[in-house]
C-alpha cells in the first residue's frame, strides 16, 4: 500500500491522473470514445511515433538528443518505395531500407561519441541531410504500389482486432522496461546521462554506449519508416516531416529529464498515451492540425518546465522542514 502511495506522489501519478481526466473529458464528446476500435485506431494513428519514443527515451536520459529520428523514417520509406518502383526485389529493398536507418544512426553516434560533436548539432544536420536525400529519391512524386501482403502488414488486423505494429509496439515497450530499469545496460544509460566523466572513471565504455544508443535509434527509426510506409501505402519525400515534434514531447512530457540521468519508461509509456488522447479530443472538437501542433508545442514547454518546477517545490518544502524546530524541549546533557 505504502509504494502505491509513493507511486501517485510521483510524477507518474500526477500523469494518471491527468490520463483520466483527458479520457472522461473525450467520452463525453463522444460516448463510444471507450469502444476497443477506437483505441486500437487511435494507436494505430500514431503508431510510427510512439515507437520511435521508447528508444528516444534511452537517448534523453543519456544526456543526448536525436532530432534526425523523423527524417531517417522519411529517407527509409523513400529508399524502399524508390527501389520498388524501379524494379528491385521487395525483399532486397527492405534489407536495404532497414540497413539504411541502421547506418544513418552509427553515423550520428560516429560524430557524437567518437569525434565528441553535441548531438543537437549533428542530429540537426543529419535531420536536414536525410530529408533532402529522401526528397532526391522521391523528387515531387509519390511511389506506391507495394506487394498485397505489405499493405495488409500496416492496415489490417493480425491477431484479433490488433494490427501487426502494434503488437510490436507492445514487445518493444516490454523490452524497453526490461533493459532500462532491469539491466546493467539500462543502469549504464543513467550513469552516462547523470555525469558523463563519472561514468568513464568508473570504468564504463561512455563511447561504445553512445554509440550502441545512437545505432539503435536510426534502426527504429528505419523500422518505424517502413511501418508507415506499409500503413499509407505510398511514400512522399515528406513523409513523417515533424514527427520528431510529438516524439519529444512524449518522452519529456513523461518525466524525462532534458538533462539526462532521470526517467522511466512507465512515465513516457502514460505520457504517450495523454498526447494521444489529446489529440484524439481536439479532433473531436474539430480542432485544426495547426492548432494541434501548437497545443503540441505549448505542451512540450509544460513538459519541460512542470518538472523542473516540481522538482523546486520539493525541495524547497524538504529544506523548510528540515529548518523547522521540531518542538521539542532543549536538554542540557550535561
Amino acid at each position: 500500500m505504502s509504494r502505491i502511495v509513493r507511486s501517485l506522489k510521483s510524477w507518474e501519478g500526477f500523469l494518471l491522473a491527468v490520463l483520466v481526466i483527458i479520457v472522461i473529458f473525450n467520452s463525453s464528446l463522444a460516448p463510444e470514445y471507450l469502444q476497443i476500435n477506437n483505441w486500437i485506431n487511435l494507436f494505430q494513428l500514431s503508431i510510427e511515433k510512439i515507437i520511435v519514443a521508447l528508444i528516444m527515451a534511452f537517448i534523453i536520459i543519456n544526456a543526448e538528443i536525436d532530432l534526425s529520428v523523423a527524417s531517417t523514417m522519411g529517407l527509409t520509406a523513400a529508399v524502399l518505395a524508390w527501389m520498388n518502383h524501379a524494379g528491385y526485389p521487395f525483399g532486397l529493398a527492405l534489407v536495404v531500407a532497414l540497413g539504411l536507418g541502421v547506418l544513418a544512426g552509427l553515423f550520428n553516434g560516429f560524430w557524437i561519441a567518437y569525434v565528441g560533436l553535441p548531438s543537437l548539432v549533428v542530429t540537426l544536420a543529419t535531420m536536414i541531410m536525410y530529408r533532402g536525400g529522401a526528397r532526391v529519391f522521391m523528387e515531387d512524386k509519390s511511389f506506391g504500389d507495394f506487394p498485397e501482403w505489405f499493405n495488409h502488414l500496416g492496415q489490417q488486423a493480425m491477431i484479433g482486432p490488433l494490427p501487426f505494429a502494434l503488437i510490436l509496439f507492445f514487445l518493444l515497450a516490454i523490452l524497453a522496461i526490461i533493459v532500462l530499469q532491469y539491466s546493467g545496460f539500462g543502469r549504464y544509460v543513467y550513469v552516462i546521462g547523470n555525469n558523463q566523466e563519472v561514468a568513464r572513471y568508473s570504468g564504463i565504455n561512455v563511447r561504445r554506449i553512445k554509440l550502441i544508443l545512437f545505432t539503435l535509434s536510426g534502426a527504429v527509426a528505419g523500422l518505424a519508416g517502413i511501418l508507415f510506409a506499409a500503413r499509407l501505402g505510398a511514400v512522399r519525400g515528406d513523409t513523417a516531416l515533424g514527427f520528431e515534434l510529438d516524439i519529444i514531447t512524449m518522452v519529456l512530457l513523461g518525466g524525462v529529464s532534458i538533462f539526462g540521468g532521470s526517467g522511466t519508461i512507465y512515465g513516457v509509456l502514460l505520457s504517450i498515451l495523454i498526447v494521444l488522447n489529446m489529440r484524439n479530443g481536439m479532433s473531436l472538437l474539430n480542432l485544426t492540425g495547426h492548432l494541434q501542433t501548437g497545443v503540441i508545442g505549448i505542451l512540450l514547454i509544460l513538459s519541460v518546465l512542470l518538472p523542473n518546477l516540481a522538482q523546486w517545490l520539493r525541495n524547497a518544502w524538504q529544506r523548510r522542514r528540515m529548518a523547522a524546530p521540531t518542538g521539542k524541549p532543549f536538554v542540557d546533557s550535561r
